[in-house]
């Protein structure tokens, strides 16, 4: 066990820039965030349980649409989504991009205008394409060649369906290999090098049925550089100029994904918001003054950067052993409420709250419950040397795949989501019991 003293890892206590701009300390070792101290949540909700800064995500909406005045925002549903959730993001005037008819029924139905939803999909099932068209959804990317003549079809030949298409740029960017998707060796998008975006946009365009506002691109996820759009947007508006020299096509729309990268333990990037709102502007207008074309109207997609930083994780520590040379803090979640580590080796940087603690800080590795190795929250960690069993661990940066990601791994049930706001917490999602898994099986 290697006991830290560095002044350093001792002022860190008191570092904030992972956590939402709300949070402050209360006293007594613990935190407020949204004016609500964790350790209430923890007490009244349980734990685990997620919990969302409402102020945060609205600011980070606005932050959004003040860059981009000009773009369509499209909130990436598949970072975090609930009824409260799409009510904020309609609210701060933000689009919704989907990629199921489960997301988008819950959207619509919670009141979210079906004509500002964007349905994505590298696979979309009947069901997803019978669902977008009954309720009226804004656009549908198209993702591969098979879905031209099947969407064709369900709009039926007197109907009109606005599309787009996604084209693979041929760009290595973003954190994890498993999270790059602008490259060819992924299962997402067309190709400009082989030709096969070109081909499925002259289909389209030969099905009165399908109108083609534009193109789509999503170089991957925890992009913390602008460079990579900059290069997206020359490769993109060159498809364009292509496109206009051999079909007279002007697209009125291009959609740059998102993608947009954030700190997840202190001393890392995030990707420069206002940089890339001025640089990609004026890459767009000098890429398409050069190809003699109209400026499109942008659009962004943003998901973890909208929701991530807002979000925080509450744990009790349930046991804690040496093994070896390391010392384990188990909790009472792990894989099945984040499976980012054991997915992408992504790092966090849990806290000890509630109580004063120690100045001396330990090497820590904090595991979950579950039956697996690599049940792992946090690898590596600075955590006061007297943590002990029944203390509280806080997580931040935990809004974006944490819940939408969930599972009930071992029939654990999945923690609620309680919102803060204005020193008031309110339950948004509840906990997921034994009894409803219970319901679920019926094969006796």
């Amino acid at each position: 066990m290697t006991t830290i003293h560095e002044p350093a890892v001792a002022n860190a206590m008191g570092d904030l820039s992972l956590w939402p701009a709300s949070t402050t300390h209360t006293g007594h070792g613990d935190l407020a965030v949204g004016g609500v101290p964790l350790t209430e949540i923890a007490e009244r909700f349980g734990t685990p349980v997620y919990v969302m800064d409402e102020a945060e995500v609205r600011d980070r909406c606005r932050t959004y649409r003040a860059a981009f005045p000009d773009a369509d925002i499209l909130y990436a549903a598949k970072a975090f989504l609930c009824r409260a959730m799409a009510r904020w993001a309609e609210e701060e005037g933000l689009g919704l991009d989907v990629c199921s008819a489960g997301e988008l029924e819950l959207a619509v139905t919670t009141g979210f205008p079906p004509e500002r939803i964007v349905l994505h999909g590298n696979a979309k099932t009947p069901r997803d394409l019978e669902t977008a068209l009954r309720l009226g959804v804004g656009r549908i990317v198209i993702d591969s060649p098979s879905e031209i003549a099947r969407l064709a079809a369900a709009v039926g030949p007197e109907g009109r369906q606005k599309v787009m298409v996604r084209v693979v740029p041929g760009i290595d960017a973003g954190g994890h290999a498993k999270i790059r998707t602008g490259t060819e060796d992924q299962k997402f998008g067309l190709s400009i090098r082989d030709g096969y975006a070109q081909h499925a946009i002259t289909r389209i365009l030969d099905q009165p049925q399908l109108e083609l506002t534009g193109l789509h691109c999503h170089l991957g996820s925890q992009i913390t550089s602008v460079k990579p759009y900059l290069v997206a947007v020359r490769r993109m508006t060159g498809l364009m100029a292509r496109l206009h020299r051999q079909h007279g096509l002007v697209l009125p729309e291009l959609d740059l994904g998102g993608g947009h990268g954030v700190a997840y333990r202190p001393g890392e990037q995030a990707l420069d918001l206002t940089s890339l709102a001025h640089r990609v502007r004026v890459e767009l207008t000098d890429a398409c003054a050069a190809a003699g074309l109209p400026v499109p109207r942008l659009i962004i997609e943003p998901g973890r950067a909208v929701v991530g930083p807002a979000g925080v994780s509450v744990y009790r520590v349930l046991s804690v052993k040496h093994t070896g040379e390391t010392l384990f803090v188990a909790v009472d979640g792990g894989m099945s409420d984040n499976p980012r580590p054991a997915l992408y080796g992504a790092g966090y940087t849990p806290r000890l709250i509630g109580r004063p603690a120690t100045v001396e800080r330990v090497r820590t590795t904090v595991v979950g419950r579950h039956c697996e190795a690599g049940d792992v929250i946090a690898e590596d960690v600075s955590l006061p040397t007297d943590v002990r069993p029944g203390d509280l661990l806080a997580v931040p940066v935990t809004g974006a795949y944490h819940f939408s990601m969930a599972s009930t791994y071992n029939l654990i049930g999945r923690p609620p989501v309680v919102a803060v706001h204005d020193a008031h917490a309110r339950l948004l999602v509840r906990r997921e019991t034994l009894e409803d898994i219970r319901r679920r099986d019926v094969g006796l």
